[in-house]
């Protein structure tokens, strides 16, 4: 998935393993911009009594980069703090949770929300309340206006929200990863024989009915951008990059009197986010622990994992005869510099007309967002590969399709962009996963935070 347990140490870890990073010009508070870090994937509704929670042991934190350099500018980092109401109950809650306040909510979790701002650092808020998961109609009744009351207003015009959503994210999950079998296509599949299936099948979508734990912070664009010019679409100082990271002490040791592990020692990064599908898909398997540790500035080393994808190389081998150009493209040994771009140095000027978010030539998975391109009126899920210069590669929106954003680019529809001679294959402009707009999710907000009302237990079918 877009990053659900793709290294092998942090799937041991998920409430610090970051699965989303959504960074996008808010469409329902002009001048501002919105930034979203998801962690904990694949909650499943039902998830008592022990309810999914963030980590008490973890620093949460969102970067963003204003000058280029790879290196965080403006931080947001949150702590969170765990308190039972009755210790001597096993229940999340003992009766119907009404407000935020409620007595009858046994575990809560608050947090606090520190800004470092060019190496200084001043806590924004400290004490807000999480909302609690959404348990069933007795539990929570109204669930949806409960979670709207734990959206924070702080000063300076930010606002927060930290606690779980449904999951936005959406992808053919077990056909990906079974050796690339993309339904609308496999009858081409090589594992198959060619035209071994009377029709294509639509998609499942993997992450259906799931949630995810959600930090969520609108910031007026003003506070997150640098001295340089701003305020046009073909200023650099108009872009900004964003990654989330997880972090957590080096030591962690098991104290029998509390009957409970205790952290010391300094933070170190374990989880790091930015791109979607970075670490999962262009990383080997035996680097995916250590990228997980390094900032952006360091990812130079992994720019020829950007230029020539395994993906790239594969799709032809499962595929064989569908992809012929791009077949040729690889045996050639050619480097994917509009792969580079899109995910290393942002877009130039120039290359899509109306439109850049280039940073530089510092190679770093960073998200770029061109803050002064504002809200499409008629967004589309493809973003910039479907015209909408709005969405992803340029920043990313809750719905944007970016499974089949990046499995076009791999197979090569923007390589025109940097290289004219190139024609794509004909597939390449249709590759999916196949999900459709029944498969999707369908819950999401036109106001902050965005993402849907998580799924009840009570509702859902427990996976």
């Amino acid at each position: 998935m877009s990053s659900h347990r793709e290294a092998p140490e942090i799937s041991k870890d998920p409430v610090a393993d970051s699965t989303d990073v959504y960074a996008f010009v808010s469409p329902d508070a002009p001048g501002t911009v919105t930034l979203i870090a998801n962690y904990i994937p694949l909650e499943g509704p039902a998830g008592g009594p022990n309810f999914y929670e963030f980590g008490d042991d973890v620093l949460y934190e969102i970067h963003v980069d204003n000058d280029a350099d790879a290196e965080p500018d403006v931080t947001f980092q949150f702590r969170f703090q765990t308190t039972l109401s009755d210790p001597n109950t096993f229940l999340y809650n003992t009766g119907p949770i009404l407000s935020l306040s409620s007595q009858n909510w046994n575990s809560r979790q608050t947090y606090t929300v520190t800004m470092v701002k060019n190496g200084k650092s001043s806590v924004l808020a400290s004490g807000l309340a999480c909302p609690p998961c959404n348990i069933g109609p007795l539990s929570t009744p109204n669930y949806a206006s409960l979670a709207q009351s734990a959206v924070h207003s702080l000063p300076g015009g930010i606002k927060v929200f930290a606690g779980q959503r449904a999951e936005g994210f959406y992808v053919d999950l077990g056909a990906v990863f079974d050796l690339g079998d993309l339904r609308p296509f496999e009858n081409l599949h090589a594992q198959y024989g060619m035209n071994v299936f009377s029709k294509a099948a639509p998609g499942v979508n993997a992450t259906a009915q799931l949630n995810v734990h959600s930090i969520a912070i609108q910031v007026p664009t003003g506070q997150l951008l640098g001295s340089g010019p701003s305020g046009s679409e073909s200023d650099q100082g108009s872009v900004i990059g964003v990654w989330t990271s997880a972090s957590r002490q080096t030591a962690i040791v098991w104290d029998p009197s509390a009957s409970r592990y205790s952290a010391t020692g300094p933070f170190h990064q374990v989880s790091r986010l930015a791109n979607p599908l970075f670490n999962e898909v262009l990383i080997p398997l035996s680097l995916k622990d250590l990228w997980n540790t390094l900032p952006p500035s360091a990812d130079k080393q992994f720019a020829d994992r950007v230029t020539q994808p395994e993906l790239a190389g594969l799709l032809p081998a499962l595929y064989p005869g569908v992809f012929p150009n791009l077949a040729k493209l690889v045996a050639a040994g050619t480097a994917r510099a509009d792969l580079e771009a899109i995910l290393l140095t942002g877009i130039p000027s120039g290359v899509v007309t109306g439109f850049q978010n280039y940073t530089g030539p510092v190679l770093a998975d960073m998200m770029r967002l061109n803050t002064a391109i504002p809200p499409s009126t008629s967004p589309n899920p493809l973003g910039v590969v479907g015209g909408d210069l709005a969405g992803f590669p340029n920043g990313r929106r809750v719905f944007d399709d970016v499974v089949s954003i990046e499995l076009r680019a791999i197979a090569g529809v923007t390589l025109p962009l940097v290289d004219k001679s190139f024609t794509p294959d004909a597939a390449a402009s249709q590759v999916t996963d196949g999900l459709t707009s029944s498969s999707v999710p369908s819950g999401y907000l036109d106001v902050f935070p965005y993402l849907g009302v998580p799924y009840s237990g009570f509702d859902t079918p427990s996976s």
